[in-house]
């Protein structure tokens, strides 16, 4: 049967359409990441001519939704590229708040802190020369006025005063070294102890042959309060035998061979040189003498050796025996590793420490007690009379609580402002 040339022209345009997709999906999957079509992918005039799907006639509900479908994805595209191709000067990065740059209000009036003023290190003619810092002279004056005042463990049970004065220079020397092995990590009221049960209960007494005799697990009874006992035992028990092997039974008379000791590091060695033997060869830093002498702003050092190194590069020799016990009972006693006292430190008051800090309210109460008949049998109540709180006067406005007491029992607490006269308002008497 024949089919008519309409027919046969109707199925030649519906080949062509399906063509025409086929040739868009692969161009569509061709397309840069920008979404701008290839030179190969751009449609020609010929072959829109062409195409017998070029009227808006015959296709335009298929030419519609293919244009959407390819503007969707060319938005996506867009984009993609528009995110990758910012540049790095201008893109927003985030910083650290504790790194960002401070902006000093125009109306500031709040006081800034004194710079630090290390000691400098300048080149002389022939070597490097240091310049103390200034004002060292007053800070450490002040500070042994100050000391003389203040009385603090290192002053009565310090390990230069824990040897027996009955004993040889030889015996002494070695109790010296010892107390300050067992010094480390320790508090003096401990290590105090230890040497007294040591010059107790060593066979003998406290001398090498007791040290040498001794069983390591009394020894370790005899100093257990101690830090690090266990360790120390061994170190002592070692350092007795080294003694008695390598140094004729006294101890050595030289840094190097102090600290080639077990458990003996250069700030023994030190103190033990200055101590024992007399002889100021260095500076014994610990822990006290390195951070107050960084509060101080003195150097900027991170370990005890800086330390040291700064100090012995500036400060006269004739102060290097004293500095460790100055600064020790300053930091046993008022500059305190937390919770310093700046308020009780002479320092402080001369605006010579570039570290103060504001410390905490120092309150006392007061109570008055009185005793009163209140009934006809005879029987005694005490009560509270008068009662108030001295604080200092940062304290004026704060508000503390005040008890009141009935013998020895709390029976009201209230909450009242401190006066202006540094005392707070006493409640009226209350019996119960």
């Amino acid at each position: 049967m024949r089919t008519s040339r309409i027919a046969n022209e109707t199925q030649r345009a519906i080949n062509a359409s399906v063509a025409s997709r086929s040739v868009a999906t692969r161009r569509s999957s061709r397309r840069t990441a920008n979404g701008v079509l290839g030179a190969e992918d751009k449609p020609t005039k010929e072959g829109l001519e062409e195409s017998p799907l070029s009227s808006p006639l015959s296709f335009h509900n298929d030419d519609k939704h293919a244009r959407s479908v390819d503007l969707r994805k060319r938005k996506r595209a867009a984009a993609a590229s528009s995110a990758k191709t910012i540049p790095l000067d201008q893109t927003t990065v985030r910083r650290s708040s504790r790194k960002a740059p401070k902006l000093e209000d125009e109306g500031e009036t709040k006081p800034r802190k004194t710079k630090r003023q290390p000691a400098k290190h300048i080149q002389g003619p022939h070597d490097l020369v240091t310049l103390p810092p200034p004002n060292w002279e007053r800070v450490y004056d002040t500070t042994a006025a100050m000391r003389k005042r203040v009385l603090a463990p290192v002053d009565t049970m310090g390990c230069e005063s824990l040897a027996e004065d009955q004993r040889s220079p030889q015996d002494r020397r070695l109790q010296t070294l010892v107390a300050l092995m067992l010094s480390s990590q320790t508090k003096d009221t401990v290590t105090a102890a230890a040497m007294q049960n040591l010059q107790q209960n060593l066979p003998g007494g406290f001398c090498l042959q007791g040290l040498l005799d001794v069983e390591p697990g009394d020894f370790n009874d005899f100093i257990q309060k101690v830090g690090f006992h266990n360790n120390k035992t061994k170190f002592i028990k070692s350092t007795a035998i080294i003694i008695r092997d390598e140094h004729n039974g006294d101890i050595p008379d030289t840094i190097e061979g102090l600290v080639s000791l077990p458990g003996v590091g250069p700030k023994m060695a030190y103190l033990c040189m200055s101590a024992a033997w007399g002889r100021d060869e260095g500076i014994g830093v610990d822990v006290h003498v390195h951070r107050i002498t960084n509060l101080w702003g003195w150097h900027k050092t991170s370990t005890p050796e800086q330390t040291r190194a700064e100090l012995e590069s500036w400060l006269p020799k004739e102060k290097w025996h004293d500095i460790n016990h100055l600064l020790v009972g300053l930091g046993q006693t008022i500059c305190l590793p937390v919770g310093r006292k700046c308020g009780e430190c002479d320092l402080a008051k001369d605006k010579l420490c570039p570290s103060i800090v504001a410390s905490s309210p120092v309150k006392r109460r007061v109570k008055k007690e009185v005793q009163v008949r209140s009934d006809p049998d005879g029987e005694v109540k005490t009560v509270v009379k008068d009662e108030r709180v001295e604080v200092q006067q940062d304290d004026v406005g704060v508000k503390v609580e005040v008890e009141t007491m009935d013998a020895g029992n709390v029976v009201e607490v209230q909450a009242a402002p401190v006066a202006q006269d540094y005392t707070s308002v006493a409640p009226a008497v209350i019996e119960r």
